[in-house]
């Protein structure tokens, strides 16, 4: 079975967002319309940010990637420091950032 996964991400103000996740993300995949943009993660796996304030800041995402440290450094180096640093009893260690909202983007990774 082909499987796509789209992760929404409700935000108030779409123009300060835009500006956060790509601090974050790096440069959206594509914009479906005015308030909405699309990050392509992993082949058929996006994460897309889009305008409804009613909704925003209860956003929560856990992404595991191959290299923490790098992705860190590299969102570090677009101007983000991260809100919360975890590393659980198994050593897998997790890395929450917090958008205006309060939505929460974290990246865990396996332990060294």
């Amino acid at each position: 079975m082909a499987l796509d996964l789209f992760a929404g991400i409700p935000v108030t103000d779409y123009s300060t967002a835009l500006k956060w996740y790509e601090r974050l993300l790096g440069s959206p995949s594509f914009f479906p319309h005015d308030t909405e943009a699309v990050w392509e993660l992993a082949e058929h796996r996006y994460v897309y940010i889009v305008q409804e304030p009613g909704h925003a800041g209860h956003a929560r995402h856990t992404i595991f990637v191959d290299d923490l440290d790098a992705l860190v450094a590299q969102i570090t180096e677009r101007g983000l420091d991260p809100a919360k640093r975890e590393t659980y009893d198994n050593g897998v260690r997790k890395i929450t950032y917090r958008d205006p909202d309060g939505n929460e983007t974290g990246f865990g990774g396996a332990p060294r």
